[in-house]
């Protein structure tokens, strides 16, 4: 069926470029602020739920705090090692904020959305819209009634409460308005529930709620020291930790359906925890130090290696359910895309996992962290590498199966990394297959140049082919190393930035976007060659793909200057938060000159 026509939330609240987009996140859900300090999307109670305020992709739905004086311009920072977002607005008459957050710690089955106008710059006044459409629009609000203090209603199947706002009024059009003053040195809450069950009688308390929110993410963030760019790595467990569900499953992203590339139908849901992504995290929180979220992934992959064996797949719901299958929404999408929700990935076989799992548990063990469970799911890991390890798969990138070198090559780095710690005959059997496996892919997918090829049948270099060796696959010296790493620069770099192959005989910027995991990847590579000028070079232009609240998608449009694809990428956030850390230890043979 067609699509909807754009909602009057949308023409009233215009779609932006997603570099302008804030984050809120408690763990169990998470929501995009817009630059007018409108919430544009949410899912709730939990990421994969159906979106509540959906202008984003199209639909209706929206949670707006905005200055009444216009012209305004709009700018905002996170407060340090947290998700509490500080939306600031210069009018031509004054300064106006409001300080959003998801409340935290978050209840399972239930979102508290909190916002504090503040009027930092005398008397304030803004304008408040809420608007609740569940079900991607589907359902209004209904039954809504006023207590002294709070709005209540139904939307769909969910309850609503709405507190701080007694003096609203009807829109004609659905919802509730208001045009809110807020004395000069004060402020005032607001906090909208939305739930599964019904809520409690007594409305929650503001100042409460916040001081728990800010005490949480103090207790939850790390500060990092030393680093290549502290604020930065500190942000980008900042958000990993808002991505983390209380189970311990990391969403690859927070939204779906924001396209790749304008119109060409890669607009994909990214709202499930990716055993891949979980594993690249978790090892990049292992370089920070034993924290709770190499804990959190440890838990959640040997938990779904335990339940499902070869039967493993490459994602879940962050409760570890499965993933329903793709289907379109009668959305008209964000600007260049088409609404979806669901996955097809539940249908692949992704053997690099396996390896990156073994990879993870491995950096685990350095800190002494695996228990028996875990050393149980090992064991089940390297089982399935040895039964299914030649199987075709989809491979990193998700495409047809072919026995790509990347996942075969991912095995034999998890399990070289794995052998040092495993038990008695245990030790010298990963290592006999890790060693037959790397034969049979040298045999098979080395390219006449001396570097890797894609697979046996694909002779193009590919970015991915890079992360075998910083996991330990080969040794750093290695001729293929070296010379997967020069056709890489050679023919995937671009500008600083690398792409993942090249799919055609197209420039590679007309095919895709540049994909920033593959330039951090990029950057760790030219630093295990002591490269160490040329791996900050490129750390720094790739960290430098962001908007002002330091959120990174899947993919960077050189050109424009544009973030491309879901937001923000968890695992991009992994990358950087690694490369801050590894590029400030010294490699053999590093070269302070950079030749």
């Amino acid at each position: 069926m067609k699509a909807r026509e754009a909602s009057a939330d949308v023409r009233q609240f215009p779609l932006h470029v997603l570099r302008e987009y804030a984050l809120l996140a408690d763990g169990e859900r998470g929501a995009l602020v817009g630059p007018r300090g409108d919430i544009a999307w949410m899912c709730a109670p939990r990421w994969h739920s159906e979106a509540v305020f959906s202008t984003l992709i199209g639909g209706s739905g929206v949670f707006a705090v905005t200055p009444v004086d216009e012209p305004f311009v709009w700018g905002g920072s996170y407060e340090e090692g947290s998700l509490i977002w500080r939306s600031r607005w210069v009018t031509t008459r004054q300064v106006v904020e409001c300080r959003d957050a998801l409340a935290h710690p978050a209840q399972i089955g239930s979102a508290r959305v909190l916002r504090r106008v503040m009027a930092v710059d005398g008397r304030t006044r803004v304008r408040v819209v809420l608007d609740p459409r569940a079900g991607f629009g589907r359902y209004g609000l209904r039954d809504l009634r006023r207590s002294d203090t709070a709005w209540t209603a139904r939307c769909g199947p969910l309850h609503i409460r709405l507190t701080g706002l007694p003096e609203a009024e009807h829109r004609s059009d659905g919802g509730l308005q208001a045009e809110l003053v807020v004395p000069a040195g004060g402020h005032r809450d607001l906090v909208l529930e939305v739930s599964e069950r019904a809520l409690s009688s007594a409305p929650p308390d503001a100042g409460r709620l916040w001081s728990q929110t800010a005490e949480a993410w103090a207790r939850a963030v790390p500060a990092f020291h030393s680093t290549m760019a502290d604020r930065d790595a500190r942000h980008a467990y900042t958000v990993l930790r808002g991505l983390t569900s209380g189970k311990g499953g990391m969403v690859a992203g927070a939204t779906t359906s924001l396209p790749e590339r304008a119109e060409e139908g890669r607009n994909y849901d990214y709202r499930y925890a990716w055993i891949r992504d979980q594993c690249y995290a978790g090892r990049a929180v292992a370089v920070a130090g034993p924290h709770p979220l190499l804990d959190e992934a440890v838990g959640f992959v040997s938990d779904r290696i335990l339940a499902d064996g070869p039967d493993l797949r490459p994602a879940y719901t962050v409760g570890g359910g499965p993933i329903p299958k793709e289907r379109s929404l009668k959305l008209t999408g964000y600007p260049g895309g088409a609404g979806k929700v669901g996955n097809q990935v539940s249908s692949q076989f992704q053997l690099d996992a396996l390896g990156e799992a073994l990879t993870l548990f491995a950096a685990a063990a350095d800190h002494d962290r695996l228990d028996t469970d875990h050393w149980r799911a090992a064991e089940a890991a390297v089982a399935v590498i040895a039964e299914r390890g030649d199987d075709p798969d989809a491979g990193i990138w998700e495409l047809d199966d072919q026995r790509w070198t990347h996942s075969r090559l991912s095995c034999v780095a998890g399990l070289r990394a794995m052998a040092p710690y495993a038990p008695g005959a245990r030790s010298a059997q990963w290592s006999a297959l890790a060693d037959r496996i790397l034969a049979d892919v040298s045999a098979t997918c080395q390219h006449p140049t001396g570097r890797w090829q894609r697979s046996p049948d694909d002779e193009r270099v590919d970015a991915a082919l890079l992360i075998p060796a910083l996991r330990g696959a080969l040794p750093a010296g290695d001729p293929r190393t070296r010379a997967t790493l020069a056709a890489v620069l050679d023919e995937l770099e671009q500008d600083g930035y690398v792409y993942r192959f090249r799919q055609d005989e197209r420039p590679l910027a007309e095919a895709e976007g540049a994909f920033l995991l593959c330039g951090f990847t990029t950057c760790l590579a030219l630093h295990q060659q002591g490269r160490h000028v040329e791996a900050v070079r490129m750390f720094e232009r790739n960290r430098a793909a962001c908007g002002t609240p330091g959120l990174f998608a899947e993919e960077y449009d050189i050109a424009q200057r544009q973030l491309r694809g879901n937001l923000p990428q968890a695992f991009v956030h992994a990358l950087l938060l690694e490369s801050a850390h590894l590029l400030t230890v010294p490699q053999p043979g590093d070269d302070p000159a950079g030749r």
